[in-house]
């Protein structure tokens, strides 16, 4: 009976695991396939992403793997590729110049495995805290600006690719070689999906351009690769090899003078990272019509960044442009995100030789059909057809993505919808009007709150109304204290012209909320109104 039992147990967890690694839409195959793409695409923006900071690329390159792995295993949002990012690269990039200026790079270093590790702890307690169920209240305008600018960053990205080490456009030869092919890269991303999906066409196009690459060096031709990259960056090195990573305690004194220098960027990264995770996980949960669980990627994102602090990377979040290359390449359970970060290590550990000899054109023409893919292009179409506010914020929003930051961005686009919501709903309020000899009846339609609350006491004759004036909430809310103050201060007219107002129909939030502020606002609350036409009295 016990071995039946304990056979049942083992059954159930391998149901588990299977679950947890494939989902039901998906395939090993995919996944394999997809994130083997993901991996080569990888590779040149961790280095990049190194080099905005100023490091070793080594850190980037481990700072893909531990984000990848680590999220792909313990996220919120199967298929989401996460690594070394531009957005927290350039966060820290500030705080790692100046510790290099004043102290060394091995305490520079030290200072931002410090950042990372604090970044990772603030984003877990932002997860156990469900801050993730925020996302919900980024409206559409803002989630389409923050997708357009993605676009817009991530094409400009590419476009350094075109210049040489003096800042000046590559000679006309490589050029042309270059753009040709892009071009066939790009060409074989759009048409072949047409033909088969059975292998990613982003794969596909790349072993095909680096093939042609192949022969085109040995005819003699010049075509620029991964190592001519990393050459371009670091000029003393000559390999893209590096070792296992290790754990190591951050080389800085662990006290609170430490702290309180990285905790700002820290802080901001975190914010910054989750910002982008998370909508990345919403943009995902569009295309692949499944739901992400966000305060669970909250978590994974940050265990990522701790063990980022204690084994040398540079940290990171969620990556759009290689999320958008997993999903259209197929992948859609947590081993595209796992096998993208393991091929990853073992590119970069034992077959660094051969993604040395990956064009760099084949990696431009990916993220050139990812930009394709990633903008909303039908923004444009719709322009017409929504309310002038929304066309607003999208173009906003894009912009201010790209000259400024994401977080920004976002938290910008946030308040204009919010300031555009509040102004609307405030000039929905109004009144109809019910009179008799010594009464009249207000019945209130509408929100009552900060932005309505001007046009509410303009609603009301003072001079004119008669003794007893009541104001119906049947059909309307109290919200917030501008709307106490402002019954308050209606109240206080009433008075001054030797009238008394009621309040009728008050919900039982409503009620609370002017009976807790009773030293405010002086005025009676009835729980009925009932109309004698022969007395005309009011009870």
């Amino acid at each position: 009976m016990n071995e039946k039992i304990n056979t049942n147990e083992t059954k159930d967890l391998k149901n588990k695991i299977v679950e947890l690694v494939i989902p039901k839409n998906g395939s090993v195959k995919n996944d394999v396939l997809s994130g083997l793409t993901v991996a080569l695409a990888l590779v040149p923006e961790a280095i990049a992403f190194s080099f905005i900071l100023g490091i070793d690329p080594t850190i980037g390159l481990y700072a893909a793997f531990i984000m990848g792995i680590v999220t792909a295993l313990l996220g919120g949002r199967p298929g989401m590729i996460s690594g070394a990012t531009g957005s927290v690269a350039v966060i820290f990039a500030p705080l790692v110049i100046s510790k290099v200026q004043t102290s060394g790079m091995e305490s520079a270093l030290g200072y931002l495995f410090i950042a990372v590790l604090l970044m990772g702890i603030l984003q877990v307690f932002f997860g156990i805290s469900k801050v993730g169920k925020f996302v919900r209240l980024i409206p559409h305008p803002v989630m389409l600006g923050f997708v357009n600018g993605l676009a817009i960053i991530i094409f400009l990205s590419q476009i350094g690719q075109f210049y040489g080490a003096d800042g000046n456009l590559l000679p006309w030869p490589i050029l042309s070689i270059m753009l040709v092919l892009i071009a066939i890269t790009m060409a074989i991303s759009i048409f072949l999906p047409k033909i088969t999906r059975a292998v990613p066409a982003t794969l596909v196009a790349i072993i095909t351009v680096t093939i042609i690459s192949y022969f085109l060096n040995n005819a003699g031709y010049t075509v620029l690769t991964v190592l001519d990259f990393i050459k371009s960056i670091e000029p003393l090195k000559t390999t893209l090899a590096v070792s296992m990573p290790s754990f190591a305690l951050p080389n800085v004194p662990l006290n609170w003078d430490t702290i309180k220098t990285v905790l700002p960027y820290s802080f901001l990264a975190a914010c910054v990272g989750l910002i982008e995770s998370l909508m990345t996980l919403r943009l995902i949960d569009e295309l692949t019509e499944t739901r992400g669980r966000s305060n669970k990627e909250c978590i994974g994102q940050g265990i990522a960044n701790i063990l980022n602090g204690f084994f040398g990377g540079m940290g990171g979040c969620a990556m759009i442009g290689q999320s958008m290359i997993n999903i259209r390449g197929g992948g859609r359970g947590r081993l595209s995100g796992a096998s993208a970060a393991v091929l990853l290590l073992v590119f970069i550990v034992w077959g660094a030789p051969i993604i040395e000899m990956i064009p760099l054109a084949a990696l431009v023409g990916v993220m050139f059909i990812v930009v394709i893919g990633t903008f909303e292009w039908s923004s444009f179409r719709i322009l017409k057809k929504i309310p002038l506010s929304d066309a607003v914020i999208i173009a906003v929003v894009s912009i201010m993505t790209v000259v400024l930051d994401l977080a920004t961005a976002v938290f910008l686009g946030i308040i204009l919808a919010a300031l555009v919501f509040a102004w609307d709903r405030g000039k929905d309020v109004w009144a109809s009007t019910k009179s008799m000899k010594n009464k009249k009846v207000y019945m209130l339609h509408g929100p009552l709150f900060f932005a309505s609350t001007s046009k509410f006491k303009d609603l009301f004759d003072y001079e004119n109304d008669p003794i007893d004036v009541v104001i119906d909430f049947n059909k309307s809310r109290v919200y917030d204290h501008s709307a106490i103050e402002a019954i308050n201060t209606v109240a206080e007219k009433y008075t001054q012209h030797g009238k008394q107002l009621h309040l009728l129909n008050l919900s039982k939030d409503c009620d609370k909320l002017i009976k807790k502020a009773d030293n405010i606002v002086e005025v009676s609350i009835l729980d009925n109104l009932i109309w004698h036409v022969a007395d005309d009295k009011l009870e």
